[in-house]
């Protein structure tokens, strides 16, 4: 799959290095144990995981947290992100440590994937931090073998609703190493000046201080683990899943428009592929729009030239019956008519009609009423007999008139 970005070249770093047999042997022992807990505990049918995961990952003070929230909106999740650092300090995992135990790669995967079956994420989630290491890197991978697996597995069952066609998003939002320590020692000096207001004036909430903002080295430090660990695992599932690079250097404004570029929605990404076929045949809107203005041209000249007299008639009702009507509306910019007038009767001259609205840049809407109206009654039967009155109802918009007060 062709990443989405061409990255900079002080962004490279060597590709990542492939996982050693043991590596491979390990991260699968891992992942066959967790998923073996998984089904004894939820049954297959309840592993459902969420249709859309974003992988957020960042360079420090790339902006995960500032951009998480613009991010959550622009894909329509409704739940909040899977923070891998919070996630390690749960009850859950304060267990596992208080019993002396290390929160390595099983733990940190048997937590990740029992969080992600709850329901608020079935939708989609973003994960903040994972993957960061390569074992969790392959089990990312064969969790999604399985996802695809359950999915087949359920696909012609009642319960195929749950087992959808799974989208795996890596993001990545960087900065460069200068601009990287900039940004943490900016923070560290915020921190620090807004947590000696709330301490001398009690109002407020203290916020994180971390050393690493206060300290040039360990600012650098930082950022080179990201580069060695976190950035090398992303990088190494670029050619497997969607993949976006993200220039975060820039304005809160413009990092956000190359947010929005980069998760242009692609149906035929995201849609299981049976709906793509059923769908298919209906063009999306960018594909009409395309020469619509010279069709547009190509009709009317058609009217004229090869149905004059209804072209005629309509133009004249438009002028006479219509404008009078648009014209007292030029304020609101929507006018609203009702007419049951003879020269409708004829469908072209309904698309003569909006067609000719269309050129003058109008929106004009036409639907079509039928009323029954009672004209005689048969006493002896009371049977009711009735006429079919036809009322054409037509909207008219466009842009109004504003009107300045004071």
């Amino acid at each position: 799959m062709p990443t989405s970005a061409t990255l900079p070249t002080s962004a490279m770093t060597p590709a990542a290095g492939k996982l050693t047999d043991l590596e491979i042997k390990d991260a699968h022992l891992i992942f066959g144990s967790v998923w073996r807990d998984l089904e004894a505990d939820f049954g297959r049918a309840n592993l459902r995981f969420p249709k859309e995961i974003i992988l957020l990952g960042g360079a420090p003070g790339a902006g995960k947290g500032t951009n998480t929230a613009f991010i959550t909106k622009t894909r329509g999740l409704t739940c909040q992100p899977v923070v891998i650092s919070a996630l390690l300090d749960s009850p859950e995992a304060r267990t596992l440590k208080n019993a002396g135990n290390m929160v390595g790669d099983r733990e940190v995967v048997s937590l990740l994937l029992r969080q992600l079956l709850r329901p608020e994420y079935r939708d989609g989630v973003i994960l903040d931090g994972f993957p960061r290491t390569k074992v969790q890197v392959e089990c990312l991978k064969l969790l999604v073998d399985k996802m695809q697996a359950l999915r087949t597995e359920f696909y012609e069952s009642t319960l195929s609703i749950h087992f959808r066609q799974p989208t795996i998003h890596i993001m990545v939002l960087f900065i460069d190493e200068k601009e990287s320590i900039a940004r943490q020692l900016k923070r560290g000096r915020e921190t620090k000046a807004h947590n000696d207001e709330v301490a001398r004036s009690g109002v407020g909430e203290l916020l994180e201080d971390r050393p690493t903002d206060h300290d040039e080295g360990l600012a650098r430090r930082r950022y080179r683990v990201f580069k060695e660990q976190t950035w090398d695992a992303l990088q190494s599932l670029k050619e497997i899943f969607h993949y976006h690079f993200i220039n975060a250097q820039g304005t809160f404004g413009e990092v956000e428009q190359n947010i929005l570029r980069e998760l242009e929605y692609q149906s035929t990404l995201e849609l299981d592929p049976r709906t793509v076929d059923r769908i298919r045949g209906v063009p999306v809107a960018s594909e009409i729009i395309v020469g619509a203005r010279q069709e547009l041209v190509k009709r009317l000249d058609s009217y004229e030239l090869e149905h004059g007299e209804l072209f005629a008639r309509v133009i004249t009702f438009i002028e006479k019956k219509m404008l009078p009507i648009v014209i007292r509306h030029a304020i609101s910019g929507v006018a609203l008519i009702n007419t049951e007038d003879a020269v409708l009767e004829e469908s072209l001259a309904l698309a003569m009609l909006i067609d000719v609205f269309s050129e003058r840049g109008y929106h004009a809407v036409v639907d079509l009423h039928r009323i029954e109206v009672p004209e005689r009654f048969d006493a002896a039967t009371g049977h009711i007999t009735c006429r079919t009155k036809k009322v054409f109802r037509i909207q008219i918009r466009f842009q109004g008139s504003e009107i300045r007060r004071g």
